[in-house]
Formats: structure tokens, C-alpha cells, sequence
């Protein structure tokens, strides 16, 4: 329980530091909440996105006792291949079209090591909205703080109607045997 309003309470100081989306029309949808704000990812911030995420995580795995991790290009690749081949799906789930599982995708970019976890999201929110989403679900939550990670890639795709396709791939280096995979949809 402390664990979660430590986080929460993180996710929401470093939500101040990501960019803001348009201001909403005031328009309320039928469940009271305000309806969902188009996030349009600026191109300015196309080379900070990757490490605010991993900024967050590392605040997030620290609370928790576990090791902070490395941005991974290798990672990053598998990541956008799998974010650009679910728009072109048009669904959110860990198989590619070609039939790839994220350990295919991960070994294909040519990691040095085994793949921790995969997080998958679509959605219109913002990369700390999503990870906040992800840290709100056991599954994803497991593979964020999972303390057998060392590395992280994070990518996105976003469609022209501003449907963003987030992938976050988490690997050890030194090797291990245990994967997972988890999505979150929003």
C-alpha cells in the first residue's frame, strides 16, 4: 500500500515535467471525466521522450529497491518495429504480423542479452500517463520493477488521427531465463 501512493505520488510530481496536451474543451464525457485530449507528440521532444520515460522508471524502481536501468538502442529498435507493426495492425498485442514474439524481435536487433518484459499500450494519453496506466496494472507494474532488468527500450508510433502505439522492452544483459509480456490498453 505504501509502495503505491509512493508511486502515484512520484507519477504525479514527474507528469509537471512532461509536455502538456492541448487544453481540453471543458466538455465532460458521460462517466463526469473530462473527455480525452488529443496529445500530439512535438517533434522537439521526439529525442527527450525516451529519457524522461526512463528518468521515471529508474524513480519508480528506486522506491521500490530495485537497480536503475540503461537506455538500450537495441532495445529501442525492437520497440519501434513493434509500435510501427501494431498501428499497422491496428491492434495492441505482442505478436508481430510477421508472427515474431518480442524475444524474436529482441533477438533480431542483436541484444547481448535475454528479454526481461514487453509493456504495450494504445492509447492518446501521454508517455507518463501510460506509464502511470502500466504501473496500475500487476502485470505491467512486475516488468517495470522486475529487479533482473539492466536495460530499456521505449518507442512509439503515432497515427494521424493521434492513436499512439507506446512499446517499452526490458532486457538483462548478463542473461536469465525469465520472460513476460504485458499490455495495457487505453
Amino acid at each position: 500500500m505504501r509502495f503505491t501512493i509512493l508511486a502515484t505520488t512520484i507519477l504525479v510530481a514527474l507528469s509537471a515535467c512532461a509536455p502538456t496536451p492541448p487544453s481540453s474543451t471543458g466538455q465532460l464525457g458521460s462517466d463526469g471525466r473530462p473527455l480525452p485530449k488529443l496529445y500530439r507528440i512535438p517533434s522537439r521532444a521526439e529525442n527527450t521522450i525516451p529519457y524522461e520515460v526512463l528518468d521515471s522508471v529508474n524513480t519508480l524502481r528506486a522506491a521500490a529497491g530495485a537497480g536503475s536501468l540503461q537506455l538500450n538502442s537495441e532495445l529501442t529498435a525492437a520497440a519501434q518495429t513493434h509500435s510501427n507493426d501494431m498501428s499497422n495492425q491496428g491492434r495492441p498485442w505482442h505478436f508481430g504480423s510477421d508472427g515474431s514474439s518480442p524475444i524474436d524481435r529482441v533477438q533480431r536487433v542483436g541484444y547481448p542479452g535475454v528479454l526481461v518484459g514487453e509493456t504495450i499500450s494504445e492509447t492518446f494519453e501521454t508517455e507518463i500517463e501510460t506509464l502511470a496506466a502500466w504501473m496500475d496494472e500487476e502485470d505491467t507494474r512486475r516488468i517495470i520493477l522486475d529487479p533482473s532488468a539492466t536495460d530499456l527500450g521505449f518507442a512509439w508510433h503515432q497515427d494521424r488521427n493521434g492513436k499512439i502505439w507506446w512499446t517499452m522492452v526490458l532486457g538483462q544483459r548478463t542473461g536469465g531465463t525469465f520472460m513476460s509480456f504485458a499490455a495495457n490498453q487505453g
